[in-house]
């Protein structure tokens, strides 16, 4: 009988390729939904991680075996203190997708924006807003301009982050009047997201740096007298064609990619950090000091990682109407 041949499942998926650090250490959204809404709102907001604890709540969803029942699920908290609403753009849509036409800032910055972003010189507000409202028949939709403010958290950075959130809801007038309305005035995060609903969280991952094939993909640790390598792969491919395919795993970074975790529940939301902040604060934090949310289940990033949320891309057919009941809330970490 001849050798029998090994097969093995691919090390690794190929789906994230190429593995490199991300630009910056907060996400990016590409995609915005489109919700249904009487009213405009803004469809996403920022906050920073704090940590992770665990919870107890009565289980809402009809089919599960566990429907009625009081279980325990594994919970992150980020708190989002106010952003402000420094500007907002106007975009058309065109054959090469939407295109700004003009934007619109605030008319007093404070401090704090003009050290993340430098103003255009000699921009008159009022000229834009004329500008903008005469061109309501051709704009597709409206941007805010966020900025977050970590003073008001528990973290010690003094420059915010630029954010450009879509306005969705009701028509492009009442969208233009309601961004002129909150232009330079703080914006919460209660009045983005409520208690019960799903979104998605687009964070960067912890970074590990260089890191070998076997830890970085998963391949099998060769027998320890193999030529040249043990935590390696056993063939760098075949002599022709005479170079390296991009589907052998190879060492290189690991960590501190772009992820997005989908159809993560609010459980609970609150402006009051003590209710959550054990003894002493959370591990590698510290306290909360404004508004906070707790979400299900884990998401990407250490702690003081900026965290982007927005409405689901896709959310869940099934959507509880009930409020979720939690019965308890750990304040005590679990990292």
């Amino acid at each position: 009988m001849g050798r029998r041949r090994k097969n093995a499942p691919k090390r690794g998926s190929l789906a994230y390729l190429p593995r490199g650090r991300a630009k910056r250490h907060f996400g990016r959204i590409n995609y915005w939904p489109k919700i249904e809404a009487d009213s405009p709102t803004l469809l996403g907001f920022a906050g920073y991680k704090v940590g992770m604890v665990y919870a107890y709540l009565v289980s809402d969803h009809r089919g599960s075996p566990t429907y009625g029942q009081e279980v325990f699920t594994p919970v992150s908290i980020i708190e989002a203190p106010p952003m402000l609403v420094c500007g907002f753009r106007a975009y058309v849509q065109s054959v090469d997708g939407s295109k700004p036409i003009t934007e619109v800032w605030m008319q007093k910055p404070p401090k704090d924006l003009k050290k993340t972003f430098t103003l255009p010189e000699k921009v008159d507000a009022e000229t834009r807003l004329k500008k903008v409202e005469g061109s309501l028949d051709k704009i597709s939709e409206f941007r805010a301009i966020l900025l977050t403010q970590p003073r008001l958290a528990g973290v010690k950075q003094k420059k915010g982050v630029l954010m450009e959130v879509k306005v969705d809801g009701g028509k492009i007038d009442d969208q233009f009047k309601y961004l002129k309305e909150s232009l330079g005035k703080r914006a919460s995060v209660s009045k983005v997201f409520s208690e019960g609903q799903f979104v998605d969280v687009v964070a960067i991952t912890k970074g590990k740096g260089f890191q070998g094939p076997v830890k970085r993909w998963g391949v099998k640790i060769l027998q320890k007298k193999s030529r040249k390598t043990v935590r390696g792969v056993g063939t760098l491919g075949a002599w022709s064609p005479s170079y390296v395919m991009y589907t052998v795993p190879r060492a290189g970074q690991m960590g501190f990619h772009q992820r997005t975790e989908k159809n993560k529940r609010i459980l609970k939301t609150g402006s009051k950090g003590e209710e959550v902040t054990p003894k002493g604060g959370f591990p590698h934090y510290g306290v909360i000091r404004s508004d906070y949310i707790v979400l299900s289940g884990s998401i990407p990033g250490p702690a003081k990682r900026l965290i982007k949320i927005r409405h689901p891309a896709r959310p869940p057919s099934h959507v509880s109407e009930k409020l979720p009941q939690v019965t308890y809330l750990s304040s005590a970490p679990t990292e």
